[in-house]
């Protein structure tokens, strides 16, 4: 498990058009990597929804969004297109990166186990260290709780 001031795992993964994003390449910047269960799911759609919404205030405060999960190239194609989603989602098929990051494990739904990826994020500060961990995200609430905690990183940083 991942946790506060560990170096953030390197990753190189394809986005919803299939271009490759590698963590390095967004060195010297904030980055939030959100991992999520599944596209077009109802707290998926309303995390990203909620994150696309607060979009203006992201950019403002220079974040790179990546949501991550173990869907396809295709399927986050029409996840972003159906919400017009304006954020990068990463497509982690062979489930390299969920088990970097601890968030693949064990899960329940209705009484049922099956193993999954855990709904987690992680605040990536400009060294690439992690600078915060959301183990329990709240989908409605994730976006505020993000903007709250980048300002407060930021003003100590700047």
């Amino acid at each position: 498990m991942m946790k506060k001031g560990m170096k953030a795992p390197g990753f190189s993964l394809p986005d919803q058009e299939g271009t490759v994003h590698s963590l390095a390449d967004y060195k010297g910047q904030w980055v939030l990597l959100y991992f999520y269960p599944k596209d077009d799911t109802p707290g998926c759609t309303k995390e990203a929804c909620m994150i696309r919404d607060s979009w203006p205030k992201f950019k403002k405060l220079s974040l790179n969004v990546f949501g991550v999960s173990v869907d396809s190239v295709k399927s986050h194609g029409k996840f972003v297109k159906k919400y017009d989603l304006p954020f990068i989602l990463l497509a982690d098929e062979d489930k390299a990166i969920v088990k970097k990051y601890g968030v693949w494990g064990k899960k329940k739904f209705m009484g049922r186990e099956y193993l999954g990826t855990n709904r987690m994020s992680f605040l990536i500060d400009p060294t690439g260290k992690i600078a915060k961990v959301y183990e329990n995200v709240k989908p409605e609430a994730h976006a505020d709780e993000v903007l709250t905690d980048l300002k407060i990183l930021t003003k100590k940083a700047g």
